[in-house]
């Protein structure tokens, strides 16, 4: 699931690194510079457009036929996509590339829904926010990783085509590989003992008999938790994008730096973010198994980390002299870098709030995060006229900033962490076998009874 992630950034990112080099003058080959910044900005946005769709109904598919045949066959057909993106262009035809980059949106709009369905089956609930987060620090590793390579790419012989080559076959074989080994659930597993099943059966709080009750969308929609986990989402994701669409643009354009190192520096800030995802989520599970902070609190303050943090560099770094670039490139890599604490926090609580329904819950929180991420790019488009002039860049990372102090605000003030009454629909819901005229509960249903009574307080 981790490369999963990774390969699937791939195919997110690609058209952030490559759209530099396409509408640069390249003689020899095909450049576009005449697209100016709203068509930029409505190519970069379009992945959205799909992936917003694509949300809801990807968990209910995954709850259905279960998260692995989804989340595989949806990245196979991504990958494929992908690598006809250079022809889609190759008479500058924009509107046919906004078209395929909708498609690679809608079918990427199943990874997280997918993931979380997958993870609250699979994840003991003590070890959730290390083997979480280091699933989905796997973007963060993608990003850095494609963008590094972005450089070397665009300057051997395939030129700007051969990123979108290069991520799109490599996507397609991860998927056929996970299509061969993943598993749905341990009870579907083969590879894993009958005693390791148990355990990790006993110690997520999900059950099998999820998939056949009704999700509780009125009890759901009607959530204060919920909605406030809504907020903490849009908050990291409208920040997240923003950087990501707009920093190699900023970087070649605002602080004057080659290709090479636009590349360079652009994967900077997401290996430091892996990293971070790698050391905070085992210190966010350490302060909980110790009761040195509740499961609510532990949420609370790392998403202030992951978003108040970041606010904090990108209003500094609306007002420093452009020619100090060492000291704008350490404040992008400090905001982004640590958005890795987010993870701990909204990234997790849909499995808090609610075991059994996390896909459904991811699918509405990503959907409406990602839908007011479609702006993002759009916004910095309409702001942004003359891309080398400071005054323009600051009004886009004030703006930033606004969301996430105001999103991260409103999930610290009504968040919570504690398993929902929505959730214990379930406690009625039992899958019995008669063995000797006895009847025996199914351990999944046990497993839940256990998680009710055990779960932290919020």
């Amino acid at each position: 699931m981790f490369f999963g992630v990774c390969f699937s950034y791939f195919l997110r990112v690609n058209i952030s690194a490559a759209i530099v080099p396409m509408t640069q003058f390249n003689a020899g080959y095909a450049s576009y510079e005449y697209w100016d910044s709203r068509i930029k900005s409505l190519i970069l946005s379009s992945f959205f457009w799909g992936y917003v769709l694509a949300q809801v109904p990807a968990s209910m598919l995954a709850r259905r036929f279960g998260g692995k045949i989804i989340l595989g066959g949806a990245t196979a057909v991504s990958a494929v996509i992908t690598v006809f993106h250079p022809l889609a262009v190759v008479k500058g035809d924009w509107q046919l590339l906004c078209f395929l980059r909708v498609l690679v949106g809608l079918m990427q709009g199943v990874v997280y829904p997918c993931l979380h369905t997958l993870l609250a089956r699979w994840v003991p609930h003590s070890e959730r926010g290390f083997l979480c987060t280091f699933v989905y620090s796997g973007a963060q590793l993608g990003t850095a990783i494609l963008l590094v390579i972005s450089g070397s790419i665009f300057n051997s012989n395939m030129r700007w085509p051969g990123i979108f080559y290069i991520s799109g076959s490599i996507a397609l074989l991860w998927s056929l590989i996970f299509l061969l080994f993943g598993c749905d659930s341990p009870r579907n597993s083969n590879n894993i003992s009958k005693a390791e099943r148990n355990y990790i059966e006993a110690s997520t709080g999900a059950t099998e008999q999820s998939e056949d009750v009704d999700v509780p969308w009125r009890s759901i929609f009607t959530s204060v938790p919920f909605f406030a986990l809504i907020a903490a989402h849009c908050g990291f994701t409208w920040g997240f994008y923003t950087l990501l669409t707009e920093v190699p643009t900023y970087l070649n354009s605002a602080l004057n730096l080659d290709m090479k190192s636009n590349a360079l520096l652009s994967a900077l800030p997401y290996f430091v973010m892996w990293i971070l995802c790698l050391i905070l989520s085992p210190i966010a599970d350490l302060l909980i198994r110790r009761h040195i902070t509740s499961v609510t609190v532990s949420r609370k303050l790392f998403n202030s980390i992951g978003q108040w943090i970041p606010m904090m560099c990108l209003i500094a770094l609306s007002y420093i002299n452009q020619t100090a670039i060492t000291l704008s490139v350490v404040l992008l890599t400090v905001a982004i870098g640590f958005n890795a604490a987010s993870f701990c926090g909204y990234l997790v609580n849909h499995m808090d709030l609610s075991p059994n329904f996390a896909g459904p819950l991811m699918g509405i929180t990503n959907g409406i995060s990602n839908l007011l991420s479609i702006f993002a790019p759009l916004v910095a488009g309409v702001v942004i006229h003359n891309e080398e002039d400071p005054e323009e860049w600051r009004k886009v990372f004030l703006i930033t900033a606004t969301v996430y102090f105001l999103c991260n605000l409103l999930f610290v003030v009504f968040g919570k962490a504690s398993v929902q009454p929505w959730n214990y629909k379930l406690r009625n819901v039992a899958s019995t076998s008669t063995n000797n005229g006895s009847t025996l509960t199914s351990i999944s249903t046990i497993a839940y009874e256990n998680n009710l009574t055990s779960s932290t307080p919020g």
